[in-house]
């Protein structure tokens, strides 16, 4: 059992001060990892619903947000323990060459310390805006992992798919982490369930409730195991998107919502599903980087989960 925490990135911890104080603290708290999320436009109108909220709007945390890299880059430089990771990037904004390089440099920066979460994205004004089309999404994310293996894997590299032609080059720096840094792809349909079994060093779930974890955790270990890979080399890594308050939530509460013994039972529940990790996302409950921790702090210590952090 592993805690990590959503790295201050969003709303009111989108600020130099936020980012330098949340990662020496965290470091010097014992937690496991910081995590970026990839969000680019708080639209006006928005084509796409929002997926993770009743409502279908923006959290309005989100409504501002440090670009991942940069923000991951910085965190690597202020600590030297603590992994750092993506949860996650949106595969296709990004040429894939261009991708494997930025993390590879990620894991050079950080000693060895990246985790890559890869998810497909949701909205189309984003994809608009970043000048891609929404379509064949499952596809790029097969052609992504399909160039780690390449570049990655190789001192020589050699690529041709029809989109993306590598001619015989080296392509350096390599990762630290060999043969890769661990790859959790975050999927929520059958296919993408599949293929994280199939091809991912592990699948990270975000918004859902603790029996719908277990359904499709059960779908992605099945697809391991189908795909002659043992399921139990796969990590399951949870985000939980918290929202606390004084006093406990009625019957019927979202998971994760709710006082801080309920939270803290709900981090357990995951556990109890397998879950190697666990990554508490308080930006949408707290203002700033102090009451972060305290209230982090006190989840892990009503749920007994200090020796996770």
């Amino acid at each position: 059992m592993e805690l990590g925490l959503a790295f201050a990135q969003l709303g009111p911890f989108a600020n130099p001060e936020s980012v330098r104080s949340m990662a020496v603290a965290a470091e010097g708290r014992g937690y496991t990892s910081l995590w970026v999320i990839d969000r680019l436009l708080d639209p006006v109108e928005p084509r796409t619903p929002y997926p993770a909220t009743l409502d279908g709007s923006l959290p309005p945390e989100q409504k501002i947000a440090l670009d991942p890299f940069v923000t991951l880059a910085t965190a690597a430089a202020l600590t030297t323990t603590i992994r750092i990771g993506t949860n996650v990037v949106v595969v296709p904004w990004y040429r894939p060459v261009l991708l494997t390089r930025a993390l590879a440099s990620l894991d050079v920066l950080s000693g060895g310390r990246l985790d890559i979460g890869l998810g497909l994205g949701w909205s189309a004004d984003e994809f608009a805006a970043a000048g891609v089309a929404h379509h064949r999404l499952a596809a790029r994310q097969e052609q992504l992992l399909d160039i780690f293996d390449a570049v990655w894997g190789s001192e020589i590299v050699t690529y041709d798919d029809g989109d993306v032609r590598i001619a015989p080059s080296g392509i350096r720096p390599k990762p630290v982490q060999t043969p890769r840094p661990p790859v959790l792809l975050a999927a929520y349909s059958t296919a993408g369930l599949v293929r994280a079994g199939r091809r991912a060093d592990g699948w990270t779930p975000s918004g859902l409730s603790l029996a719908d974890t277990e359904a499709m955790w059960s779908v992605v270990t099945a697809a391991a195991a189908d795909a002659g890979r043992d399921p139990s080399m796969l990590s399951l890594v949870v985000r939980a998107n918290i929202h606390h308050r004084d006093r406990p939530a009625g019957p019927g509460r979202p998971t994760y919502h709710g006082s801080v013994d309920q939270i803290a039972d709900d981090v357990r529940g995951a556990f109890a599903l397998g879950a190697r990790q666990v990554i508490l996302d308080l930006q949408g409950t707290t203002r700033d980087v102090a009451a972060y921790l305290d209230l982090a702090d006190a989840i892990a210590d009503a749920g007994d989960l200090r020796s996770a952090a």
